[in-house]
């Protein structure tokens, strides 16, 4: 924990103690972990299964937030107080699971506060196990130097930085308080992306479709950036004309699209099957090449009804083209 950030609004408690030795957990995998994050695509793809209801072959989780209020307190603009979920707990699923690498997408509640990111870096389940997005305000002067900051202590585990704009087109951009909704055509907003790209960070985007024409004006001005679109857009949050304009991103730059939440884009419950011909559009525009999957769960119900959903939406797909969603483009484009 001596790593860890000395700027920050209080002092971690001293948990390393009482925390669970994670990695054990993952000694109870039937392959060894370093031997699956070494084999190529078609040893994984021939592989059995390896645990009940996990597909076979390299599985990535792109999408995970961990919370652990009680020792990592929520920030004062946190736009949302979840209940816990810790990395213990999640460590229990990567076990059981048998997933080979997780991206924790570092959540609202912390806002620029990535204390508790750095402490899952420092006792995650297995070496090299987890990377991260980070959270900073985009249109604040201060931000390339604090990304900076944040990925030399945290070498080649920081891969995105995060941006929320999730407001209606009727309400103005924001400028201060929670970092979300901030003006993407606001100067500092290309000075921040420029940034990124020069410390080898991708975008990640939380938006709604209205938003995508704008993002695209940003894009084709980074056409190098990899840009990554959260939860196929919230496509359920606008019209079919702006999820067209989602569609033509994928010729925009290296913009990736992420199967995940896919109740955000239903009007139905669980397994969402009325999102099957979106995600068919949406594998046709960007192919299994720049499809990424994320929100696995966090437990072995939740893991398995995500297994369920992905096998109906892509029941057209290949084995080949599933395999890559499932994991290999995203352990190419995190180089896990």
């Amino acid at each position: 924990m001596n790593n860890l950030p000395r700027n920050t609004r209080k002092t971690e408690p001293a948990c390393a103690a009482k925390h669970c030795d994670v990695s054990s957990a993952l000694r109870t995998r039937d392959v060894p972990f370093a031997l699956l994050t070494r084999r190529t695509a078609l040893p994984l793809l021939a592989a059995p299964a390896l645990a009940a209801g996990r597909p076979q072959g390299l599985v990535i989780d792109t999408h995970i937030h961990l919370f652990d209020p009680n020792r990592f307190p929520y920030h004062p603009n946190a736009v949302y107080k979840p209940p816990p979920a810790t990395l213990e707990a999640y460590a229990r699923l990567v076990a059981e699971a048998k997933l080979d690498h997780t991206i924790i997408v570092h959540p609202e509640p912390y806002q620029d506060d990535h204390r508790y990111l750095e402490y899952c870096f420092a006792h995650e389940p297995s070496p090299g196990y987890f990377k991260g997005t980070c959270l900073f305000d985009p249109i604040d002067p201060r931000t390339p130097a604090r990304m900076m900051e944040l990925t030399q202590r945290n070498r080649k585990r920081i891969v995105a930085l995060r941006i929320h704009i999730n407001r209606s087109p009727k309400d103005p951009p924001t400028t201060s308080g929670a970092i979300r909704d901030r003006d993407l055509r606001h100067p500092q907003m290309k000075k921040t992306w420029e940034a990124a790209h020069d410390l080898g960070l991708g975008i990640q985007m939380h938006f709604i479709p209205y938003w995508a024409r704008q993002i695209g004006e940003v894009v084709k001005q980074f056409p190098d950036t990899p840009v990554i679109l959260d939860h196929l857009a919230r496509s359920g949050q606008g019209t079919q004309a702006e999820y067209q304009e989602v569609l033509k991103l994928a010729k925009a730059g290296r913009v990736y699209m992420k199967f995940s939440a896919v109740r955000y884009s239903s009007k139905q419950a669980f397994p969402y099957r009325d999102v099957q011909p979106l995600v068919r559009r949406t594998f046709d525009a960007f192919g299994p090449d720049r499809m990424i999957w994320g929100g696995l769960g966090a437990n072995m119900d939740e893991f398995r009804k995500a297994v369920q959903v992905f096998d109906e939406m892509f029941a057209f797909a290949s084995e080949g083209d599933r395999a890559k969603i499932r994991g290999l483009t995203a352990a190419k484009l995190f180089s896990f």
